[in-house]
């Protein structure tokens, strides 16, 4: 079922969505990225330590929402439950019952109970193992993939974004403006962008939002030659000309005309953009220079791989996702690169 009423687009937008629907690898590329976004997106339901329903005496609980105290469930402390205690638990199955997630784990809960040192291999309790400080492996890929994809997400927007505004200026309006602008991002693009990526890394606490500030800050440049191009071919257009005739202002034109020409071929290189952001984030997480220490990442586990190879589960597992993710973002791009292209389209009429 579509997301949306195909009849509300345009012909031509229906005519490239159904060209991305008959490139079976991209459709289905594109439900099992969706199936895995949608899981990580509600990694707490699927993965916690904390349960997802608590019956005891009559009365229900929600512990994912609320903290409640042992008292709560016939504890002796007034701190917060803990419900991997087996005392407590004994407790609330004498007068109720508990619901759990399918996997009991969250990204930083440690298993106390192993039968084997951390790492410890997989299991019927951890299915993918643990890591050398006995966290559930699988738990942190899910939790990880959540990570990755809605940094690459903001990345590949906000790129986007200016890259297509500063490409979209030099091209319509050229000149001097244009001139410096090329001479500026050749000297910008060609900075060491990985080791200035560890330099302000290193310098500045690392986090979330001010390490996709600082990638944010090297990314831009991608999309500017290839929309300053598309809008230097389409201001000398029959149809620009006569908006220009007519009085229309420069930024009407620029805006209403022009770009959404250029942004076709922007469309296809999104999914690529996406598939960069993902691995840049991976690496630098691998390197030491990416997300805070204990932070769920890809690249925190591919570390772990490299540092446990007596426990080749974390390596294999770290493998997989990179390997599966990357792979559907690429079937994905394929995908929407041949729905714009007008040559499949005359192919197809």
């Amino acid at each position: 079922m579509a997301f949306f009423s195909i009849n509300k687009i345009s012909p031509l937008n229906q005519r490239r969505w159904q060209l991305f629907k008959a490139n079976r690898r991209a459709w289905w590329a594109l439900w099992a990225f969706l199936f895995m976004f949608g899981i990580s997106l509600v990694a707490e339901l699927v993965a916690n330590d904390k349960p997802l329903l608590v019956s005891y005496a009559g009365e229900l609980y929600f512990p994912l929402v609320k903290d409640y105290p042992e008292t709560t469930f016939g504890g002796d402390l007034p701190l917060a439950a803990d419900f991997r205690d087996s005392y407590l638990l004994e407790q609330i199955n004498q007068a109720g019952w508990v619901l759990w997630p399918l996997i009991p784990f969250s990204h930083e809960t440690i298993n106390y109970n192993l039968t084997q040192p951390a790492p410890a291999p997989p299991s019927t309790e951890n299915w993918l193992g643990t890591d050398d400080q006995g966290r559930d492996v699988l738990a942190r890929v899910i939790y990880s993939l959540r990570l990755s994809i809605i940094f690459a997400l903001l990345l590949t927007l906000g790129s986007s974004l200016v890259g297509v505004f500063v490409g979209a200026i030099q091209g319509y309006y050229g000149g001097k403006l244009d001139l410096w602008g090329q001479r500026f991002i050749e000297i910008w693009s060609g900075l060491p962008t990985l080791f200035v990526l560890i330099i302000l890394a290193s310098m500045i606490a690392p986090s979330f939002w001010w390490l996709l500030l600082i990638m944010l800050l090297f990314s831009w440049t991608a999309l500017v030659d290839l929309v300053r191009a598309e809008c230097l071919r389409a201001r000398n257009l029959e149809y620009v000309r006569a908006a220009r005739a007519l009085g229309l202002p420069n930024h009407f034109i620029l805006f209403r005309h022009v770009l959404p020409n250029a942004m076709v071929a922007t469309l296809t290189f999104l999914p690529f953009l996406f598939t960069g952001a993902v691995t840049t984030l991976t690496a630098l997480d691998f390197l030491g220079f990416g997300m805070p220490p204990g932070t769920p990442s890809l690249g925190e586990l591919v570390a772990q791989g490299k540092a446990n190879l007596q426990a080749p589960w974390l390596g294999l597992t770290a493998f997989a996702t990179l390997a599966l993710l990357l792979t559907l973002l690429v079937f994905i791009g394929e995908g929407v690169r041949d729905a714009f292209d007008p040559r499949k389209a005359m192919q197809n009429d």
